[in-house]
């Protein structure tokens, strides 16, 4: 030690060797095991020392596997952008019409974006006595006045399409050549304003439509929905003859028909756009002698929906089927239709069906047929007036209004409701199931502990309180175990017996108490073997046919219990629900005696007092389990969240309510708790 107070030089190096000897990645074999994509570092002294690089996933030894950044994250490069996966890595490149504004190879967040390339600044790109229209990631082009294209008013330039000179410019003699002319300007025209309504409202533009205050965003939304409307209704009125006009702008879309007067009122006017179909039906009426033609238009707004979310609920939820629900959502397209000349269509009622923009469950999820109904200030919401749903699938939704307007789906999400409330939920099953498992112990412990009270109807709550013991039980530590299917379909075969059982015992109780008042006289042993027989024999041949003829529906992706798929949850339901009918039966006519002899036998009245308190209790263990399950066949229709908690709460706390009924507020023990705690002194000076 005295060598190193001589020498400090010597005693850092001694330190430095001594460092390096406790490095574990020098001296030990761990670094030379990484895999050539993982590097050897430090872990707080552990002996795992190997982590993959970034870009790759794996244990850092035995493998390194290239994270693809491109499959895993969701649009990482944005919207106008491709993202290319490399080794280790990935790079986005902009899409064709785009350009980068920084390097032509980017990653997210280094402030590199794809902005439109405007294809319109090279003067040529249409080619000659041509028009360059630009649009969003592409462009299109129309020819100038007086010249024509074989490709139509649009076109883009492609397979030798130029602008040609038309022959017939000067047509001024010639009406067939005027009409003509007009019907072109009217198409040039007609397209204009729909690309311009479109450059508004594309995906692109939402963000800037996000930073308006949203009445004033409602306010210009519906000032452009109408305005299109009145424009193209105005620009049809120039079309004298049968027409059919298209214009496809992307977020936009526009349809128009034009007949003359004797066409107009005969048949229904229906279209497809973009896989939504809308009909429009005339009334059944006699032909008019009316002037001028009729049109009607139809416009398809794809994403304006975003832009007019509802602010509040329009009458299209049912809050005790959604209380607390998440957002109320525009999920379709923006469909509207217009008539030019109402005095020679008289409209019936207009059916459309829609695509949905986000599939639904159509079991859970609720949809509604709405319009965006709005007065001459611009000032709109959505309202169901005049308008039915017909049908809905997964996929689309069908409606029936007796109006014209802007039509959409609204729909309202039952599933996210339920989630909201699923750890609520959750820690009530828990909490409830600990608190009935306590009690039914204590139940059998009553049952099976004091002797004086052991009799036909004590044997009979013994095993019903045995077998919902099990089922809780069983509930509390293996509803939730779904990793492995055999298993998971193992809980809900027990479970599905052991409910049953508690069932076919409380059916047992009921039949009972019926051969006690109609006085069968029966041998005691013979029927308690028939009572264990029925008792758990015959949810053993149900969950036994189940299982045989169904047995892939014992547990779900979700829980194990019983699938709703092909009714099969109705193999526990309707065994239930038969004996819940059965026991009212009986114990109406228990009732009946009960009160009629009590009434006119004097001498027997303490018998059927007996009677009368084991019939209270037998009900009371009906009403317990009857309205449990009652509410668990309401919640399994309709699911709502009321339904949920209703069913939660009677169905955790069966056992304490059992308790209550059969052992608290039985008088008979009562006595033998009394006499229990009687003998152990510091009990009873407690009790006291």
């Amino acid at each position: 030690m005295e060598f190193f107070h001589r020498s400090p030089m010597k005693l850092l190096l001694f330190a430095a060797w001594f460092s390096s000897v406790l490095d574990p990645c020098i001296f030990e074999d761990i670094c030379r095991s990484c895999h050539q994509n993982a590097s050897c570092t430090r872990n707080n002294g552990t002996k795992s020392a190997c982590f993959c690089k970034q870009g790759f996933t794996g244990d850092g030894i035995n493998n390194c596997q290239d994270d693809n950044e491109c499959e895993n994250v969701t649009g990482i490069c944005g919207p106008n952008a491709t993202c290319n996966n490399t080794i280790g890595h990935y790079y986005c490149t902009c899409l064709s019409g785009f350009t980068s504004n920084g390097k032509q190879k980017f990653q997210t967040n280094d402030g590199t974006n794809c902005k439109d390339i405007d294809e319109c600044m090279d003067a040529g790109r249409c080619g000659p006595f041509s028009k360059c229209h630009n649009t969003n990631g592409s462009f299109i082009c129309s020819c100038m006045r007086g010249y024509t294209s074989p490709a139509g008013i649009w076109f883009t330039p492609k397979n030798g399409t130029d602008c040609r000179e038309n022959p017939k410019k000067h047509c001024h003699l010639d009406h067939r050549c005027i009409d003509n002319a007009v019907s072109k300007t009217l198409e040039r025209v007609s397209g204009n304003l729909v690309f311009s309504v479109n450059n508004l409202v594309e995906k692109d533009e939402k963000v800037e439509w996000d930073k308006i205050n949203e009445d004033l965003r409602k306010y210009y939304v519906t000032t452009l929905l109408h305005t299109a409307e009145r424009e193209t209704l105005a620009l049809s009125a120039g079309y004298t003859h049968t027409t059919q006009m298209q214009v496809d702008a992307g977020e936009v879309e526009m349809k128009l028909y034009t007949f003359e007067p004797h066409q107009a009122h005969k048949q229904p006017v229906s279209t497809n756009i973009q896989g939504n179909y809308i009909s429009l039906n005339p009334k059944n009426s006699k032909e008019k002698n009316t002037n001028g033609s009729t049109s009607i238009v139809f416009l398809i707004y794809n994403n304006i929906g975003d832009l007019l979310k509802p602010a509040d609920d329009p009458g299209v939820v049912d809050y005790s089927r959604y209380a607390a629900a998440g957002e109320i959502t525009v999920n379709s397209p923006v469909i509207a239709a217009a008539i030019s000349n109402p005095e020679t269509f008289a409209l019936n009622n207009v059916t459309f069906t829609l695509k949905h923009t986000q599939e639904i469950d159509a079991a859970l999820d609720e949809t509604k047929c709405v319009f965006w109904e709005y007065s001459q200030s611009m000032m709109g919401h959505w309202s169901l007036d005049g308008c039915t749903r017909i049908h809905v699938n997964a996929t689309h939704t069908s409606c029936s209004c007796n109006h014209l307007t802007h039509f959409a789906i609204l729909m309202s999400s039952a599933q996210a409701n339920l989630l909201a409330h699923y750890n609520v939920l959750t820690r009530i099953t828990q909490l409830g199931m600990v608190i009935s498992i306590i009690c039914l112990s204590m139940c059998i412990f009553t049952f099976w502990f004091f002797r004086d009270i052991q009799n036909t109807r004590t044997t009979i709550h013994k095993n019903l309180c045995c077998s919902l013991f099990m089922a809780q039980f069983i509930f509390l530590i293996g509803i939730n175990k779904i990793a492995h299917k055999w298993f998971c379909s193992l809980i809900a075969g027990l479970l599905h017996y052991f409910f049953l059982a508690a069932f076919a015992w409380m059916c047992i109780e009921g039949i009972h108490l019926y051969l006690i008042v109609v006085g069968v006289i029966y041998n005691k042993g013979f029927l308690h073997r028939n009572f264990y027989l029925f008792g758990y024999g015959s949810p053993a041949v149900v969950v036994a046919i189940s299982a045989t003829l169904g047995h892939k529906y014992y547990g779900t992706s979700t829980v194990c219990w019983l699938s709703t798929e092909n009714n099969f949850i109705w193999s526990f339901i309707g065994p239930a629900c038969l004996i819940i009918i059965v026991n009212l039966l009986a114990f109406a006519v228990i009732i009946f005696k009960v009160f009629r002899h009590t009434s006119v036998k004097k001498p027997e009245i303490s018998h059927y007092e007996n009677i009368r308190s084991c019939a209270r209790g037998a009900i009371a263990l009906l009403f317990v389990l009857g309205v449990t399950w009652t509410l668990g066949v309401i919640h399994i229709l309709y699911e709502t969240t009321l339904t949920a908690y209703l069913f939660t709460f009677a169905n955790v706390f069966q056992g304490m309510f059992i308790f209550i009924f059969l052992c608290v507020l039985s008088r008979r023990i009562q006595e033998e708790y009394y006499r229990l705690f009687k003998n152990v002194p510091c009990c009873f000076e407690c009790l006291q």
